[in-house]
């Protein structure tokens, strides 16, 4: 497994004009974290963790930060540096 995606489970709804919207990220351990607001949508390249897919800019507990749903159906979120 790539170390720099955390692979993550996110509640997300449907909308009738079929926008895919992330709602909640919960992380491995059980933790929520809601997405207070999301500021931007775009088929974007990860550019510290490889790979491609939707990029939604999240604004989460006042921080921004990027969530990526990859063509497999899976959500991950880049890995912070060390």
């Amino acid at each position: 497994m790539d170390e720099s995606r955390i692979y993550v489970q996110v509640t997300a709804d449907f909308m009738l004009d079929g926008y895919l919207r992330p709602k909640c990220i919960i992380w491995e351990d059980g933790q929520k974290f809601e997405i207070d607001r999301i500021t931007d949508c775009r088929r974007a390249a990860s550019l510290k963790a490889g790979g491609a897919g939707i990029r939604y800019t999240c604004m989460i507990c006042g921080r921004e930060h990027y969530l990526f749903y990859e063509e497999n159906y899976k959500w991950f979120v880049e890995a912070k540096n060390s």
